[in-house]
Order: structure tokens, then sequence, then C-alpha cells
């Protein structure tokens, strides 16, 4: 459920008169997403999203993201636009929210992506990394490793409830990668969250990405190795060296990696797993129950973690030197 504020046609007719926009036809919620509330909007002008930032979004940090969006499009990353006010202002407000309009994307994302579509994303990747250099604004990755220790300590007393041992195995494992994190690779802007969801489709050709609000200044190669969780296994909980082999080569094809981020790329995998399970095991224990927020499963991500552990080098995920 992404809808945690309403809105009433009244009051959005109204919001509508700052942009040429067109006129209101119609709107709905929109259900994907857990951050924002969206919405499809229908207006005499075509199709758009409308987004109210929620509270876990730190105003502050509105102008990266939506300046982040022009500036990838003016390099030529197919990615929404914020659309400007009549002021040329790109946020506004409504039901007590910050508020932007954003241009509709064309397409769909993919339920079973396969090798092929895996390559595009590696190739979209890298795209946007190179896209993102000269961008003026910057922000920190607050879900980085320095930012993994303070959410551990959220969920620490609870863990074992969620598995048995877990405490002791995550407490070792954060402690294990704060000591080895690497911190003199290339940097710049990653997008951070580059799930299937935040991909569209139109058959098998990538029509652009979506939902930059995770989007920071960090290690390029950890990009690489949260898409490499996020695309390259199965539902079974295996990897699909096939679809690891793909989305490197296509992240390559653009941007090959240094061989000080290769030797560190299964590192990144293990904090990357790690990122994500303790977001997910913080909103497993956190969440109320009746809240309208689907929890997703920690454990998800704590089995790619185990599977990282084992992964001696960079050829183990597909990486062809």
């Amino acid at each position: 459920m992404a809808v945690y504020t309403d809105i009433s046609e009244d009051d959005l007719a109204r919001f509508l008169t700052a942009y040429d926009a067109g006129t209101l036809l119609s709107y709905k919620g929109i259900a994907e997403g857990v951050e924002n509330s969206n919405f499809l909007l229908h207006t005499t002008a075509g199709s758009f999203i409308l987004t109210l930032y929620e509270k876990r979004v730190d105003r502050d940090d509105l102008p990266f993201f939506l300046g982040l969006m022009h500036h990838l499009a003016e390099k030529g990353l197919s990615c929404p636009l914020p659309l400007p006010r009549k002021d040329n202002a790109l946020l506004g407000e409504l039901s007590g929210r910050p508020a932007a309009i954003i241009t509709f994307l064309e397409g769909m994302w993919l339920r079973k992506p396969a090798a092929k579509h895996c390559r595009e994303v590696g190739r979209a990747l890298a795209a946007m990394h190179v896209a993102g250099e000269g961008f003026a604004l910057t922000r920190r990755n607050a879900l980085s490793v320095d930012g993994w220790r303070p959410l551990w300590e959220r969920s620490e007393a609870r863990a074992d409830e969620v598995e048995a041992g877990l405490q002791a195995e995550i407490g070792a494992e954060l402690a294990l990668l704060e000591d080895r994190w690497p911190m003199a690779l290339p940097a710049g802007v990653i997008h951070a969250d580059l799930f299937p969801d935040n991909v569209f489709f139109i058959g098998d050709r990538l029509s652009g990405l979506i939902d930059f609000y995770f989007a920071c200044n960090d290690l390029l190669a950890y990009d690489v190795a949260v898409c490499l969780n996020a695309w390259c296994f199965e539902k079974d909980g295996s990897f699909n060296l096939t679809k690891g082999m793909a989305l490197l080569a296509g992240y390559e094809s653009i941007r090959p990696l240094s061989d000080a981020e290769a030797a560190a790329l299964p590192v990144l995998s293990r904090g990357a797993a790690l990122r994500f399970f303790l977001t997910r095991l913080y909103d497993w224990l956190m969440t109320p129950p009746g809240a309208l927020v689907v929890k997703k499963d920690p454990l998800e991500y704590l089995r790619k973690l185990r599977f990282h552990r084992q992964v001696a080098n960079a050829a183990e995920y597909g990486l062809s030197r």
C-alpha cells in the first residue's frame, strides 16, 4: 500500500491550477512503493504521477532528487521529469505534504526478468553513473556502512524472534563489514534502490528508470552490488550465474569496473544484502498490526548474505576478465 495521505478532488483541482498540466479528468492511488503517497493523474494534457512526500523523506533532500532527474534527462538518460509550476518551482504542497508532479514514463516492470533484461539493467546503471558526473548537488548515503549499526541497534534485542541465533550472527557480520569496507573506490551519484519495480520495459526494451528517492553519493560499485542482489537471485534463493554474467557484461560495456572495484565486489555485495536485511528487519519487527504496509521478509536477504559469504571473487558473480 503506497497511499498514506488521502487527497480530495477539490484540493487536487486547486493544486493543479499552479501548473500547466491541463484540467483534471480522473485520479487514483498507486498501490506500489513504500515511502511516499503516489497517484496516477489523467488530465486534458495527458498522464502524470503525483507524489506526496511523507514524513520519512527529508524535505531538504527534495531539491537533490528532483534536480538529479533533470540532470540525468539532460544527459540522455530516460527517466521521469518533475513538472515545473507556473512560478518555475518544482515543489508545491498538498494535504499538508510537499508534493510534485512527475511526467509519466511508459512501460511496466518485469515480474520475471531474464538474463537479457539483466544485461539492459547493467547498461542503464552504468549509463546513469556516467550521466551523474557533474551534478552539482550532493547527498550522503544515510544507509551506507556508517548507518547500519544505529539501524541494527533498533532491532538487535528482538532479532532472535525472527530466527534463533540471529543477534549473534548479524552482530559479527556488521563488525566484519565495518572493518573491511572499502573506501578508496570510484564514487559518484548512485541510484541505491534499482530493484525490478524501479525499471520499466516495453517488451524487451528498457524504457527508463524511476524512483530516485534513495539516490545519493556513494561508491559506484556498491550500486552494482545492490543490483546483483536485486536481479540475479531466483525465488528459491539460488544465485543465477547467467543473469550475473549478463548484468556485469552490460555494465562493463558502458563503464568497465576497475581491478579494485572487481576485487571489492564480494564485500560490497555482502554489505548491500545486509543493508536491505536491516531495513526489512526493522519494518518486520516494528510495524504495528493492521498498518496498511506490506512487510517484506527479511530472511530473503539473510539467505543472500549467507551466499555472499562463500564467494571468493567477482568471477563467481559472472565477471569475465
